[in-house]
């Protein structure tokens, strides 16, 4: 029994890890119908940004702030500079334009801070609380994992549902060129969607780090199952990440503990192919075109 709580503690704590990847991804894709694979790449340079200024004896939570703002900014950017060009192409070459800033991103990385192992220290204990003489799998550091990823759902669903700005960016992924002649503009629209994405992703690489090496490649296997969770959920849906995001954490938190930690990205790989056999669309994905 004590194996299960700590198996589920720890699958709750990854899985919000998952979702916040996962909710970047449905952020681009609900924007711009493109899976952006530079996704995980952005994440850690952002998080490298952070590291270094600890390093220079920066406060930690300016050092956070200062990932997020660099994030929001890179997103910008790179829908500016690489994505809007590709616009009116077919939406394959966006993709195949993110695996290339994904290579690029991450051989930068080691050219500039090493491809050494590297430490990032959590603000918060990453000792397990203690119950009487039992230590569970679950820290102050866990506990901050899941209230960020939450404050940042609840964040995304009320932009979306109840501003302004949320009916816009919900009005330019429906149909651009109809927000376009109802004054709407997209191209500052999509822009801010992939900050946003960028943002979420920091938050990421940021809460990743702690409870693993950091360098360059360290966040490829987070987005392989921010990705699976994505698609459980649905790629249309913020809560879905979230779901999707938990019921991935869990399944290969129990795969790992149970039978064998080398099978969890295999474990990752079967639940996708078991959700886009059963519903292409995720749990929470739609099925038919949605309406604003």
């Amino acid at each position: 029994m004590q194996d299960f709580v700590s198996y589920t503690l720890a699958g709750i704590t990854t899985g919000m890890v998952y979702s916040s990847v996962a909710m970047a991804l449905v952020l681009i894709w609900r924007a711009t119908r493109v899976v952006n694979f530079a996704q995980g790449g952005l994440a850690m340079l952002t998080t490298y940004l952070a590291v270094s200024l600890v390093d220079r004896h920066a406060p930690y939570w300016l050092a956070f702030v200062a990932a997020l703002a660099g994030g929001l900014l890179v997103g910008a950017a790179l829908e500016v500079a690489l994505v809007r060009p590709l616009a009116s192409r077919p939406p394959l070459n966006a993709v195949i334009v993110t695996l290339g800033l994904l290579i690029l991103v991450e051989a930068a990385a080691g050219l500039i801070w090493g491809g050494g192992l590297r430490q990032f220290p959590g603000h918060f204990s990453m000792i397990g609380f203690t119950t009487g003489r039992t230590t569970v799998n679950f820290s102050p550091f866990d506990v901050f994992t899941v209230g960020a990823v939450v404050a940042m759902l609840v964040a995304l669903v009320v932009l979306f549902r109840a501003t302004n700005m949320g009916l816009r960016m919900r009005a330019a992924a429906n149909g651009a060129e109809v927000a376009r002649l109802l004054g709407v503009r997209v191209g500052r629209i999509l822009t801010l969607g992939w900050a946003l994405a960028a943002l979420a992703g920091s938050l990421s690489g940021l809460l990743v780090a702690p409870n693993t090496f950091l360098s360059p490649n360290y966040m490829d296997a987070v987005l392989v199952y921010g990705f699976t969770a994505a698609v459980v959920g649905g790629l249309d849906s913020p809560v879905g990440a979230l779901i999707g995001g938990l019921i991935t954490g869990l399944a290969l938190s129990y795969l790992g503990g149970y039978v064998s930690g080398r099978l969890e990205t295999l474990g990752a790989l079967a639940i996708l192919v078991v959700v886009l056999l059963s519903r292409p669309s995720g749990l929470l994905g739609h099925s038919s075109p949605r309406r604003v």
